[in-house]
């Protein structure tokens, strides 16, 4: 039997998706610690597409899982993890897309929630930071803390829409507070 579409990110309220957050039980990955087996096949392209041996795997269903494995070494490399193998996964960026934002409350009292491409739901603040890289050709990178040390790339319209949100709360330097946390939207040096 399919599972049903996620509810739709826009028409929840910010409780609502706090609610489905902690509804949500991720394997414990942290916990694993089988032979390293080789390597997956596997690359997270930087556009957050996912490639097993050369081609993009179509099933989103396939791509919610494997995510829901996916773990970072202290070395920071990536592994696919399960309790019987490790294997290594190119991850060019960051694994996961920030693809949408609902910001609630305003000033220090915002609170800003992102859907990832792969459906998951995360809250920005002290557990989940928001931190931006510079450089000259691109222009700021923003990533969000997932879990782990996993990040997700915010997308450029997603950035945008944080930075309407520090150029009208008129904070200085300019930057977003969600969950009590202030997010200064300047590279990290």
């Amino acid at each position: 039997m399919p599972k049903p579409p996620p509810p739709d990110f826009a028409n929840l309220s910010l409780a609502e998706i706090a609610r489905l957050v902690a509804e949500k039980k991720l394997p414990p990955v942290e916990k694993w610690n089988p032979t390293h087996c080789g390597h997956s096949d596997m690359r997270i392209a930087r556009d957050g597409t996912w490639f097993h041996q050369g081609s993009p795997i179509g099933r989103v269903a396939m791509v919610k899982l494997f995510s829901t494995i996916l773990r970072r070494e202290a070395d920071g490399s990536f592994v696919l993890v399960t309790p019987v193998e490790k294997l290594d996964i190119e991850v060019e960026d960051a694994p996961f897309q920030a693809v949408e934002l609902k910001a609630e409350g305003e000033g220090e009292r915002m609170r800003l929630a992102f859907r990832l491409n792969t459906d998951d739901l995360v809250t920005a603040g002290p557990e989940h930071a928001i931190r931006f890289e510079g450089n000259a050709e691109g222009g700021p990178r923003p990533y969000l803390h997932v879990r782990g040390g996993l990040e997700a790339l915010v997308s450029r319209s997603v950035y945008y829409e944080l930075a309407q949100i520090a150029l009208s709360n008129g904070s200085e330097p300019p930057g977003v507070w969600s969950d009590g946390a202030f997010f200064a939207l300047e590279p990290v040096q």
